[in-house]
């Protein structure tokens, strides 16, 4: 047989040629990145970085560790700017029921405190006692990786020093945070953490105490009691907390523990 003639040949290799142009035309679009956020495909934003100096100039966020409570974990978010708190949430709080209720009442007075304090030095929120300690616990979690970030950048104090033995004079020029061991009561876990700034004590609340039924309300009366006579003492040699024995013999103890550790 006679082979295809030539004007046949070119004519199909011109059509499968316009066809190829008009199958990689219709194809272009999907390169385009636009494309991709159209059709809901965009990659995730990238995420804010936390600071790698703790309290430096820079700004960036610090995330404490999630404190568990009887009612839900709290976890706290802070905010740092020229070495200072410029913002502080809960990405973690209770909820569910009455939990929503408190925590929409409560975080954001909380966050609030903690950005005027400056610390985890602040009031429970009324109505919220079990979401109020989470949250100063976990905040004061994420104050102490700004410590010893800082620390780590050479502006902490020296782990060397206040080994004297002389009560608050650790010798110290910056501001620490120690918290002391546990304490076993009758009751519960007892356990005090206390800001040292220039070997005072300037700070000092429980992470840990008596909780459920009549603990709540005796922890919430002896506490900040017991809180205010330390850093007016500057030492553990404070008196007991009338009709909180167990909880204040248990303070004292995680006092003295955390007063050891700073070198008092």
């Amino acid at each position: 047989m006679r082979k295809s003639h030539p004007v046949r040949r070119a004519v199909l290799a011109g059509a499968a040629t316009v066809s190829g142009i008009v199958l990689l035309l219709s194809l272009k679009p999907a390169s385009d990145p636009g494309s991709a956020s159209a059709a809901g495909g965009a990659a995730p934003p990238v995420a804010a970085q936390s600071p790698q100096g703790g309290r430096g100039a820079g700004v960036g966020t610090v995330t404490g560790d999630a404190a568990s409570t009887r009612y839900g974990p709290v976890q706290v978010r802070l905010t740092v700017k020229g070495g200072k708190i410029t913002g502080a949430e809960a990405v973690r709080a209770p909820e569910g029921g009455q939990s929503d209720r408190v925590t929409a009442d409560a975080v954001p007075r909380l966050n609030q405190a903690a950005v005027a304090a400056g610390s985890a030095d602040i009031d429970a929120v009324s109505g919220a006692t079990y979401t109020s300690a989470g949250y100063k616990q976990s905040l004061q979690s994420a104050l102490d990786k700004l410590e010893e970030a800082a620390g780590s950048a050479g502006q902490g104090g020296g782990q060397g020093e206040g080994t004297d033995g002389q009560g608050s004079g650790s010798g110290s020029q910056g501001t620490r945070t120690l918290t002391g061991a546990v304490a076993q009561t009758q009751y519960g876990p007892v356990q005090v953490r206390v800001t040292v700034s220039g070997g005072k004590i300037t700070g000092a609340e429980a992470v840990q105490a008596p909780e459920g039924g009549q603990s709540d309300r005796v922890t919430a009366d002896a506490v900040p009691r017991l809180n205010q006579a330390a850093i007016a003492a500057g030492s553990a040699d404070i008196d007991a907390v009338s009709g909180a024995t167990y909880t204040s013999a248990g303070y004292k103890q995680s006092l003295q523990s955390a007063l050891d550790r700073a070198g008092g």
